[in-house]
Order: C-alpha cells, then sequence, then structure tokens
C-alpha cells in the first residue's frame, strides 16, 4: 500500500516539473519576443531643423496664460506690459501650440508649420488669435 502512494507522488511532482518548465519557457519566449521589436540603432534622440519662434502681444497685459506645443509645457504666466518672446527648436515631427487662458481655462490649438515658423498670438475683443509666418 505504501508502494502506490509513493508512486502517486512520483508521478504527481513529475506532471508538476513539466508544468513548471513549460510555464518558463513561455515566459522565456515571451520576454525574447518582445524585447526582440525594440529599435537597435544607437541614435536616442531624433533632431528636427526649424525653430519656433514665439511673441506674446502685450494684448495679454494682467493675464495668466500657459503656451504648450505638444504636451510640453513653454510658458505659464500672468503677463506684464511687455510682449514676450521666446524660441523653441523643432522636436517632432508635428507640433501643435496650444495656448490656455488660465482664467477661464479656455484652450486655443493650432497646427504649426513643419519647416518651423514665426508665431504671433494676440488678444482681440477677449479672442485669442495666432497669426503665423513661415520663416525665410
Amino acid at each position: 500500500m505504501n508502494n502506490k502512494s509513493i508512486n502517486s507522488n512520483k508521478q504527481f511532482m513529475i506532471g508538476n516539473g513539466i508544468l513548471a518548465f513549460g510555464v518558463f519557457f513561455i515566459v522565456c519566449l515571451f520576454l525574447y519576443l518582445g524585447f526582440r521589436g525594440q529599435s537597435k540603432n544607437d541614435d536616442k534622440t531624433k533632431t528636427f531643423e526649424g525653430l519656433y519662434a514665439i511673441e506674446i502681444a502685450d494684448s495679454f497685459t494682467g493675464d495668466s496664460l500657459s503656451v504648450y506645443i505638444n504636451d510640453s509645457l513653454l510658458f505659464n504666466s500672468t503677463l506684464g506690459n511687455s510682449s514676450v518672446k521666446f524660441q523653441v527648436k523643432r522636436f517632432a515631427e508635428e507640433n501643435t501650440l496650444m495656448v490656455v487662458d488660465n482664467r477661464t481655462d479656455e484652450v486655443t490649438p493650432f497646427n504649426l508649420n513643419t519647416k518651423g515658423s514665426q508665431v504671433q498670438i494676440q488678444k482681440k475683443n477677449g479672442k485669442i488669435f495666432i497669426q503665423e509666418t513661415e520663416n525665410p
């Protein structure tokens, strides 16, 4: 009677060993397939030619604004009496400028030129206007 008990325990342990090996093999296979698809070239950052020159006009005096390109915050401040100018290198294939009026949370989106440009942001009659001029 003890002999049958030992044999069934051996079969149980062998069956579990095969199952554990199978699970280990499948995990290794998925890890291999996941890492195989990753890019193998060494260029860590892709660079783009072009520059955006952004000017926020003095018509925003006293207003609080946030300026984004894609998901990157470029400017977040209350403006004084003068205009604000800054430059940003292109960092993506396509870029969207978003101007947020922090008081009303109104967002004004604008698709930027893919070669770079000069952008003027103005406020007229309570509305935000964006004018783009292509770089020469």
